[in-house]
């Protein structure tokens, strides 16, 4: 609202404290703003500025749908297919524009897509190529096929090249990766095998 829209005695809704409550306009402050009451709860407020006042209560206010509206509108029209028609017609014309539809959730009872980890997709491109490589070029060959993609990681080839390391001398003969030299690296066939 703009300061000059502010009336004595009006009601209006407001922000006060991360709240929209509405209060009642006594007085102006002699610091600045205004005096007024929460009518909900009688406390005297200090409004600061009219940036704090939404909109005067009563008179012509606009009417907020929300979706439990525009479902119990739809509703109506499935059970009755008569004058509810115009209402979700209102309901669904009266919705806020250019709001996105929110992705649905999976339930409790259904597990999430996994998600393919570095290693496992490091390890399916050397088992394919047959040939050692480098942790960059796999990372290379790992997106090319759609594998693996880095979530936006500034040094991804680093991080698989310290992962596969790690695995390699963790489990010794049974790990994935075996070093062919300095930089590159195998996929170890004896491993899956076994």
């Amino acid at each position: 609202m703009k300061k000059d829209e502010v009336k004595i005695g009006g009601v209006y809704t407001a922000k006060v404290s991360d709240r929209i409550v509405q209060v009642r306009i006594d007085s102006t402050n002699s610091h600045g703003g205004w005096n007024a009451t929460n009518t909900a709860t009688g406390k005297r407020i200090r409004i600061k500025s009219a940036q704090r006042l939404r909109r005067a209560v009563g008179g012509n206010r606009k009417t907020k749908i929300t979706t439990a509206d525009a479902r119990e509108a739809v509703e109506a029209v499935v059970a009755n297919d008569g004058p509810a028609v115009d209402a979700a017609a209102t309901a669904t014309a009266k919705a806020k524009p250019g709001k996105k539809a929110r992705a649905r959730k999976p339930a409790a009872g259904e597990p999430k897509p996994k998600r393919v980890s570095a290693l496992d997709a490091a390890a399916e491109v050397l088992k394919t190529e047959g040939k050692s490589m480098r942790a960059k070029d796999l990372i290379d060959a790992m997106a090319a096929q759609g594998l693996w993609s880095s979530p936006n990681g500034k040094t991804p080839e680093a991080t698989l090249y310290a992962a596969m390391l790690r695995e390699a001398r963790q489990r010794g003969d049974a790990a994935r990766f075996r070093k062919a030299d300095r930089g590159l690296f195998e996929f170890n066939a004896a491993a899956a095998e076994a």
